[in-house]
C-alpha cells in the first residue's frame, strides 16, 4: 500500500539542475494533474511521472483526468512513452481530435436500474451459492479509550446514507436482475455491543467474517461492535463485492471517521456531496461500452483486441500440484507470508527504470517467468485486477469499479530476462488501453470451456496493492487495523505485493502473500514456490541479461536431493548382448525364459532356435553394423527373431505391419536393411524393396543350434556395435529412426 504521504518532497529539478515551471497552457493543465494524483504542490515539466512515485494503477486515473480536463484523446501507452509533462503536453499538442468519451453526470434513473457487468457476475456467483464468504470484503479496526457508542452508530447510520450502494439489493425479475435502492429508513443500524473475551475475539471476527450474503434479499453490508474490555473494542465491518471492492476501503474509513468525530460534537457530518451514485456509473458504464453491433463502438473495439490476443490461450495453466483437481472448485484456501528485501526491491526498481517500464511490469515479468518453469509451459496467462476509477466523480464513492484483465505472455527459455520485460511492458500496456470491457462480458464473447473447478481464462492472479493509505485518527481514541484475512482462494494462486518505504521515500522491501487453493497445494509447495519467486528477483536484479530458462530454482538442498536420487549408477558386465544371453543359458537351461499365449520354451529351447536362425541371416549378409526389419505382430517368433539378429552381429529394425504402407515404405528406404523378417501372417502387403523371410516358414534343419561364436560371423562383434534402430511415430512429420 503506497503511502503517498511518506514520499519525500520530490526534487524540483531539470537537467539543468533547476525547476522549470510549465510555459503553456497544456503544460500548465498536465501539471496541475500530475500534482493532483501524486499529491504534489508542484511539478518540473522535466519531471516524470514515474519518478514521482506513478505507476501502472495510478497511470489509468492519470489518463483518464488529462483526457476529461483537456478533451482530448489519451492512452496509457502515451504516458509511458512520454512520462514528463513537456513530453506529454507536446504529444497532446499536436491532437486535433476531441475526447469521445460521455461525461459521468447523475442520470435519469429507469423504473429498473440494471447492474453493471461486474456486478452481474457477482450476483451470479452469490445465486450459485448464497452462503460462501468467498467475495466478502472484511474490515476491522480497534478502538481503545472512551468510545461513544451512540455517535459511532449515528456514524455508520450516515455512511450508508451517503453511499447508496451499501442500502441496494439485488432481486431477480422476468428481465433479469436489477437494483433496488432502498430508504435509509429500511436500512437501520443497531450497533449492539457484544462483549467477548479476548481468547474468543479472534473465532468471534472469523464467524462474522465468513458469513454469507444472500444479495436478493440481504443489504450487502454488515456491522458489529464487539467489547473486549471497558475502554477497548473492535469495530468489525464486511461488505458484499456486489457494492464494495478493495479501493472503497479508504473512502469507507474516511467517511466514518469525519461523521463520528461530528456525531461526538452533536453536528451532523458536514462533507463534500458525492456528484454521482453507483447506479449512475452502472448507466454511465453501458453509454461508455456502446453497442457491440457498432464495430466503432468501445465495447466491439476492445472485444475484438481481446478475442485477436487470446485465440488459442491454454485452458489451464497446469502447475505441478500435491493433489488432483476436485470437481468443484470449494473456494477453500490458505497463505503463505513472505518479503522482498529492500537491497532486492531497490534494484528491481531501478531495472524496471531502465527498460522504461514500472516496478509491477518487472515483477509480472518475474512471475510469468516461475509459472512457465513450474508449467513446462511457453504461453503464461495472469490475471490482474484495475481500480476502474479513472473519473475524479468516482475518488470518494463506495462501490464494484474493478475490473480485472488477463495477460497473456510467451516465456521463451532461451530469452534475456531484459528482452522478456520489455515485451511484457508491450503486453501490459496494450491490456490496460483495453481494460473498459468487463471481464465477465468478455468471457461470454471469447466462451471458454468452463469448468466448476477452476477460474476461466486463468487460474493465477497478481494483485501490485496501491490502495490508498488512511490514517485512522479520533480524538480520544488510538485507533488500530487489525489483520482481517479469511483465507478464501478464488484462484489456484493469488500473489499479493505490497510495497513499502522508508522515512525518506525510497524503497524499503516488499511484503508479499501467496494465496493457495488448500484443495491443490500443501504449505510447504506453496513455501517453495514463493522461494523460487524470490530466487528469480535476487536472479534477475544480480544479471538482468541472464537467460531465464537458465535461473537456478533450486537450492543447494534440493540440489543435492535430486543428485542422490539419480545416483543410478552401478557396475555393468563387460561383454556383448549376446554373450551375457549365453552364460544364463548355461546357468539355467531348463527355465522358462518366454511364453506366448499357450506356447512356452525353454532357454535351451528358445537358445535353439535363435541360434539355428542367426545362422541362417549370417549366410544372408547380416553381420555388425548390419541392419534387420522385424515386421511381426507379437508372438514367440518376434522374440526369436530379436535374439537371432543380434546374434548375428546385426542391429534390429522393428516395424509394426499394421501401421500405412507408405510409413513402412518410409522406414524400409532409410534404415537400407539386408532383409526383412515376417511371418505368412504378418506379411501383408508389405513394399517389396528388400527381400522379405517368413520365419515361420524357413527349413533350418541344416543349421547348427550350438552357440554363436566370432568364427561363425562376418566381423567380430564389439560392445560398442549398434544393437537396434528405433523410429519415431512420425506424427509430426517423417519418422526419425
Amino acid at each position: 500500500k503506497l503511502d503517498r504521504k511518506a514520499l519525500p518532497a520530490p526534487e524540483f529539478s531539470s537537467a539543468a539542475g533547476e525547476y522549470i515551471a510549465p510555459s503553456t497552457s497544456v503544460e500548465h493543465s498536465v501539471a496541475a494533474v500530475f500534482g493532483t494524483v501524486l499529491g504534489l504542490d508542484r511539478v518540473s515539466v522535466h519531471d516524470s511521472f514515474f519518478d514521482l512515485g506513478g505507476n501502472s494503477l495510478i497511470a489509468t486515473q492519470l489518463v483518464s483526468r488529462i483526457r476529461s480536463e483537456l478533451d482530448v484523446p489519451l492512452a496509457v501507452r502515451d504516458l509511458f512513452e512520454s512520462p514528463t509533462v513537456a513530453e506529454l503536453a507536446a504529444r497532446l499538442s499536436q491532437s486535433d481530435s476531441a475526447d469521445t468519451r460521455p461525461a459521468l453526470t447523475r442520470r435519469e434513473r429507469p423504473e429498473q436500474v440494471p447492474l453493471s457487468p461486474a456486478q452481474q457476475r457477482m450476483w451470479f456467483l452469490n445465486q450459485f451459492d448464497p452462503s460462501s464468504p468467498a467475495y466478502n470484503l472484511p474490515f476491522a479496526v480497534r478502538f481503545t479509550g472512551a468510545l461513544d457508542r451512540a455517535a459511532l452508530e449515528a456514524a455508520i447510520a450516515d455512511l450508508i446514507e451517503r453511499h447508496e450502494t451499501l442500502r441496494t439489493v439485488f432481486p431477480d425479475s422476468a428481465t433479469g436482475p436489477h437494483q433496488v435502492v432502498r430508504d435509509t429508513g429500511d436500512a437501520p443500524v443497531n450497533l449492539s455491543v457484544a462483549a467477548v473475551g479476548e481468547d474468543d475475539l479472534e473465532t468471534v471476527l472469523g464467524r462474522f467474517f465468513t458469513t454469507g450474503f444472500d444479495v436478493t434479499t440481504d443489504l450487502p453490508v454488515r456491522v458489529t461492535l464487539i467489547g473486549v474490555g471497558a475502554d477497548d473494542h473492535v469495530l468489525a465491518l464486511v461488505v458484499h463485492h456486489i457494492s464494495g471492492d478493495g479501493w472503497s476501503m479508504a473512502p469507507m474509513v474516511r467517511d466514518v471517521m469525519i461523521a463520528y468525530a461530528a456525531r461526538t460534537r452533536g453536528e451532523c457530518p458536514t462533507w463534500t456531496a458525492l456528484p454521482v451514485q453507483y447506479a449512475d456509473y452502472a448507466l454511465w458504464q453501458r453509454d461508455l461500452l456502446g453497442e457491440e453491433s457498432d464495430p466503432d463502438s468501445v465495447a466491439a473495439r476492445q472485444l475484438d483486441f481481446w478475442a485477436n490476443t487470446l485465440a488459442g490461450v491454454p485452458e489451464e495453466l497446469d502447475l505441478p500440484t500435491d493433489r488432483p483437481r476436485p470437481a468443484e472448485q470449494s473456494y477453500r484456501g490458505r497463505h503463505v507470508d513472505f518479503a522482498v528485501d529492500a537491497s532486492t526491491h531497490r534494484a528491481l526498481a531501478a531495472l524496471a527504470q531502465s527498460r522504461r517500464a514500472t516496478l509491477f511490469m518487472a515483477v509480472h515479468t518475474a512471475l510469468a517467468v516461475l509459472l512457465g518453469r513450474l508449467s513446462a509451459s511457453s504461453d503464461v496467462t495472469i490475471g490482474t485486477p484495475v481500480a476502474g476509477r479513472g473519473e475524479r466523480e468516482l475518488d470518494d464513492l463506495i462501490g464494484m469499479f474493478v475490473n480485472t484483465v488477463t495477460l497473456r505472455t510467451p516465456v521463451d527459455p532461451g530469452s534475456a530476462f531484459t528482452d522478456l520485460l520489455d515485451h511484457v511492458r508491450d503486453v501490459d500496456l496494450a491490456a490496460f488501453s483495453h481494460a473498459d470491457v468487463p471481464f465477465e462480458r468478455l468471457v461470454e464473447v471469447l466462451s471458454p470451456t468452463r469448468h466448476a473447478a477452476r477460474h476461466p481464462l486463468f487460474q493465477v492472479m497478481l494483485t501490485f496493492q496501491n490502495l490508498e493509505q488512511t490514517t485512522l485518527e479520533l480524538d480520544g481514541l488510538t485507533l488500530r487495523g487489525l489483520d482481517t484475512d479469511i483465507d478464501v482462494a478464488k484462484f489456484d494462486l493469488h500473489l499479493t505485493l505490497v510495497e513499502r518505504f522508508d522515512a525518506d521515500g525510497d524503497p524499503d522491501g516488499i511484503t508479499a502473500q501467496l494465496t493457495y487453493a488448500s484443495d491443490l497445494f500443501d504449505e510447504a509447495t506453496a513455501a517453495a514456490i514463493a522461494a523460487r519467486f524470490t530466487a528469480i528477483l535476487d536472479a534477475v536484479t544480480t544479471d538482468s541479461g541472464t537467460r531465464v530458462g537458465d535461473i537456478e530454482l533450486l537450492d543447494a538442498g534440493e540440489s543435492a536431493a535430486l543428485t542422490h536420487w539419480n545416483s543410478t549408477d552401478h557396475e555393468v558386465p563387460v561383454g556383448t548382448l549376446p554373450d551375457l544371453f549365453d552364460t544364463q543359458v548355461a546357468r539355467t537351461p531348463g527355465a522358462t525364459a518366454v511364453v506366448f499365449e499357450d506356447a512356452a520354451l525353454t532357454y535351451a529351447e528358445f537358445d535353439a532356435r535363435v541360434n539355428r536362425l542367426a545362422r541362417y541371416l549370417v549366410a544372408c549378409g547380416v553381420g555388425p553394423e548390419s541392419r534387420v526389419v522385424l515386421a511381426m505382430r507379437r508372438s514367440l517368433d518376434l522374440v526369436v527373431g530379436i535374439y537371432a539378429v543380434v546374434k548375428a552381429g546385426g542391429a534390429y529394425v522393428p516395424v509394426d505391419p499394421d501401421h500405412p504402407v507408405d510409413r513402412i515404405g518410409y522406414v524400409l528406404d532409410s534404415a537400407q536393411p539386408v532383409c526383412v523378417l515376417s511371418t505368412s501372417a504378418d506379411r501383408g502387403d508389405l513394399p517389396a524393396m528388400f527381400p522379405v523371410i517368413e520365419v515361420d516358414a524357413l527349413d533350418l534343419s541344416e543349421f547348427g543350434s550350438h552357440p554363436i561364436t566370432d568364427a561363425d560371423r562376418a566381423h567380430p562383434l564389439r560392445a560398442d556395435n549398434t544393437a537396434y534402430v528405433i523410429y519415431t511415430s512420425g506424427s509430426t512429420g517423417k519418422p526419425k529412426g
